[in-house]
C-alpha cells in the first residue's frame, strides 16, 4: 500500500518541471507549438521520453549500488538510444518538424535535478518513481497516437514502441515494488 507521504513525495517528484532539449534544438516559442501540426507535437513527446530514458539512466549507474536499478537503467540507456534513432528515421520518413509542446512534455528537468542530489537507496526509490511517472504518460501518449496519429510512419513508430514502452513501465512497477 503506497501511502499519502509516498503519494505526496512522488507527485511533488513529477511536478513543476522545464523540459530537456537535445543539444542543436532551438526551442519553439508556447505559442507557436500550440499552433504546430499535431504530428509535430507528438514527436516532442517521445524525443524527450528518450532524452529522459538515457539521462535517468546515465544517473543510476553513477548513483545507485543496486543491481536491478543498474539491469534497468542499462537497458533503459540503450533501449531509448535505438528508440530515439528510431524516430529520428520515422520523422525523416514523414517530413515532420520536432516542435515541443510544452503544455504536453514530460517535466524532466525537474526530475533529472532532483536524482542527481541523490544517492543509494533515496536515488533507487525516486528513480523508480520517476520511470513509472514518465513511463505511464509516455504509455498513454504513445498508445492514443498509435491508433489515431496523422502520419503513417509516426503512428507505426508508435505502434511499434508501444510494446517497449509498456514492457518498460511493467520493469518500473517492479523496481518500485509493484505500485
Amino acid at each position: 500500500m503506497v501511502g499519502p507521504i509516498t503519494l505526496i513525495a512522488r507527485r511533488t517528484l513529477l511536478l513543476g518541471a522545464l523540459v530537456v532539449l537535445p543539444a542543436g534544438l532551438v526551442p519553439v516559442s508556447p505559442a507557436r507549438a500550440v499552433d504546430a501540426p499535431l504530428d509535430a507535437r507528438f514527436v516532442g513527446y517521445p524525443q524527450s521520453t528518450n532524452n529522459f530514458g538515457i539521462a535517468s539512466g546515465k544517473l543510476a549507474i553513477d548513483r545507485s549500488k543496486n543491481e536491478n536499478v543498474h539491469g534497468l537503467a542499462t537497458r533503459m540507456i540503450a533501449e531509448h538510444t535505438d528508440a530515439a534513432e528510431r524516430l529520428n528515421q520515422a520523422r525523416a520518413d514523414a517530413g515532420v518538424a520536432y516542435v515541443p509542446d510544452p503544455t504536453s512534455q514530460p517535466n524532466t528537468t525537474a526530475i533529472l535535478k532532483r536524482l542527481g542530489e541523490l544517492q543509494g537507496p533515496e536515488f533507487d526509490t525516486s528513480y523508480a518513481n520517476a520511470q513509472l511517472g514518465v513511463l505511464s504518460e509516455a504509455a498513454f501518449r504513445i498508445d492514443v497516437y498509435a491508433q489515431s496519429g496523422g502520419h503513417d510512419a509516426l503512428r507505426r513508430y508508435a505502434q511499434n514502441e508501444l510494446p517497449q514502452v509498456k514492457a518498460h513501465l511493467e520493469d518500473a512497477r517492479r523496481l518500485a515494488g509493484g505500485r
